[in-house]
């Protein structure tokens, strides 16, 4: 009766470079082991906790962060030091251990020799030790450190999700990853080799694997974290993803194995609780609340102080190549004086490369009472979300996207590039039919985003109780679309399509 109960529940293992918090009860020492660089750390925080609140057989593959963790292993005497490895053996926790994750202070690094040798690092684990112990019925791998992983468990037998958050790879020859302690021979026709591989020997030295193709390659399922971003992948609408990735993409989704699930918010971005906030507020009292933030944050920044002034935030990096910061500097000087009148302010909580260029342009016009250009702080970047009226996103490509999502949490409604993830999640906003959340301009150039900020200010000049229901319903809509929840039931549902089997007897559907 036992065995067969144990057999009804698949177990899952989720293999990730990074995470956010595990559920209290997957071990005593789950609450320490936090690590994180971006939204891959939230998505597998939210899909772990949800299948061990829905009492799915989870257990998760995490490389051993000792200082991020703040576990000083030689600071432990005996006892401690015994009670730390029980944790470690009796736990859904596994952790990959090698002195490489030990003592760094961040999840990836800058060189990719490091990343290489964290990579195989963390999957020579994986493959030889948390696959044999766990013996699980699935396994869920995440981005190109993780790209050796779906060839390894497709020679044992088991099913695997490959989740592409990003177009990232690593190439490296089959003797480089074995001198790294991965016996690949076992599923060497498994990878996604540079040219058709003649044989074994013959590839192994001069042949490179690519990664993340051969997580594509290998895996019975993949996903990317938008379904019109997997879209554009197929259909070759973005020059920098590399032709092997496109096809392998394009071969897994005309095949039926391939889907997009967006991310979602930090669930830590709710203004009725966010401590960075001058005021807190919900759908019911954003009005005055948000005018309350608003004049704390043109105090702080230098802004001309005005609770009427239309607010409009950038919210990401400042990188030319994707995010379209270019497309605003070309136009920033004609927003301004096209609503000077309106008093119109912008502000950058952001860094990369562009902030010189937004700063020279304030410095040169003398905008510094109506553009303000910050880097980035949490804190700041909260209270923006709180204060602004509008967030701009003319992203040339976006994968997922976050900050079109959390804005609505906050009252504040996105301008964006249709594209990606920002297409899935911001619907063109209809004032008379009171549909809709954001504003989306098709062309990508400088035209397209005056066109949309235009729309944006024509909604800003609505009356007072216009904007007050349509802010408060967008507010409570986003609330219910976009959350961790929802995210975690569309992978559920690829699990059991791909086991053939509920997770639990009372699934989620």
């Amino acid at each position: 009766m036992h065995k067969r109960q144990e057999k009804s529940k698949p177990r899952i293992l989720v293999v990730t470079p990074e995470i956010t918090y595990l559920p209290e009860g997957m071990g005593n020492m789950g609450n320490i082991l936090r690590a994180k660089a971006g939204g891959l750390a939230d998505v597998s925080a939210s899909l772990v906790g949800a299948l061990f609140r829905q009492g799915a057989d989870v257990h998760v593959a995490l490389p051993h962060y000792r200082r991020m963790f703040h576990i000083d292993v030689g600071k432990l005497i005996s006892d401690e030091l015994r009670v730390y490895m029980n944790h470690l053996h009796n736990s859904r926790i596994h952790l990959a251990e090698d002195r490489i994750f030990y003592y760094r202070d961040a999840v990836y690094s800058n060189y990719s020799d490091d990343s290489f040798r964290q990579a195989m690092a963390f999957q020579r684990e994986v493959i030889n030790n948390i696959i044999p112990t766990v013996k699980p019925d699935l396994i869920h791998c995440n981005d190109w450190m993780t790209g050796l992983i779906p060839a390894a468990a497709r020679r044992m037998g088991i099913p695997c999700l490959f989740t592409v958050h990003n177009i990232h790879t690593q190439k490296a020859t089959l003797d480089a990853i074995e001198d790294r302690g991965i016996d690949a021979a076992p599923f060497w026709q498994n990878l996604y080799y540079e040219r058709q591989p003649i044989n074994y020997e013959e590839s192994r030295s001069t042949n490179p694997v690519d990664q993340l193709a051969s997580g594509i390659f290998a895996a019975h399922f993949i996903n990317t974290v938008s379904p019109t971003f997997l879209k554009e992948v197929v259909d070759g609408r973005h020059s920098f993803v590399p032709e092997n990735i496109r096809r392998e993409m394009a071969g897994k989704y005309y095949a039926g194995c391939a889907t997009g699930i967006l991310n979602s918010p930090d669930e830590d971005c709710k203004p009725e609780v966010d401590p960075y906030l001058e005021v807190k507020f919900d759908a019911d009292t954003h009005v005055q609340a948000k005018q309350v933030n608003k004049i704390a944050f043109q105090a702080r920044t230098g802004l001309k102080v005005d609770q009427n002034a239309p607010l409009f935030f950038w919210p990401s990096r400042l990188d030319p190549v994707q995010k379209g910061c270019q497309l605003l500097a070309d136009v920033l000087y004609e927003l301004v004086h096209r609503y000077w009148e309106k008093n119109l302010q912008i502000a950058f909580v952001a860094n990369g490369s562009y902030q010189k260029v937004f700063r020279d342009i304030v410095a040169f016009h003398d905008f510094y009472d109506r553009v303000t250009v910050c880097d980035f702080d949490e804190g700041l970047s909260h209270l923006a979300f709180a204060a602004s009226d509008f967030i701009l996103m003319p992203s040339l490509f976006e994968p997922c996207g976050l900050p079109q999502m959390t804005c609505q949490y906050y009252g504040s409604l996105p301008v964006v590039h249709d594209t990606g993830g920002l297409h899935d999640t911001v619907d063109p906003l209809d004032i008379a039919k009171n549909t809709g959340n954001g504003f989306r301009f098709e062309t990508y150039d400088d035209g397209g985003l005056l066109w949309a900020v235009g729309e944006a200010m024509h909604f800003y000049e609505q009356p007072a109780e216009v904007k007050e229901n349509i802010i408060s319903r967008v507010m409570r809509e986003s609330r219910q679309r976009f959350n961790h929840d929802v995210t975690a039931q569309a992978y559920i549902k690829i699990y059991e399509s791909m086991l053939a089997r509920p997770l639990v007897q009372h699934s989620i559907s």
